[in-house]
């Protein structure tokens, strides 16, 4: 698994985008009363939490590239490849496993969409 050259700028753009489509997932979660989840975002850092004060933070690394994921499963770290933030250990697609953390914290089955 190759990762696809970024710039800085689309690096950027790119992960804007993803933590713009999370916050806006959840605000329709919470218009259409699905799970409410408390969100927060300073920069590039997105913190998530559920209803049982569990918590999932998004995070760049623009250094590196690379989009960062943490629950208390675990930590995740992906790259952009071929269109797709992908697991740099699995492969498994960033939106996926998203939606896996949270419905294992929110209790319920929950999906992102992704960007």
């Amino acid at each position: 698994m190759t990762a696809t050259p970024l710039t800085d700028a689309e690096y950027d753009a790119r992960t804007d985008a993803v933590l713009a489509s999370i916050e806006s997932t959840i605000d329709a979660w919470l218009d259409d009363d699905v799970i409410d989840v408390d969100q927060h975002r300073t920069g590039g850092l997105l913190e998530l939490q559920f209803p049982d004060r569990s918590k999932i933070v998004v995070n760049t690394q623009p250094p590196l590239h690379e989009l960062w994921l943490a629950s208390r499963r675990g930590g995740y770290h992906f790259k952009f490849v071929d269109g797709h933030w992908r697991d740099t250990k699995d492969g498994q697609e960033f939106f996926a496993r998203l939606s896996e953390e949270a419905s294992h914290h929110g209790a319920k089955a929950l999906k992102f969409i992704g960007v």
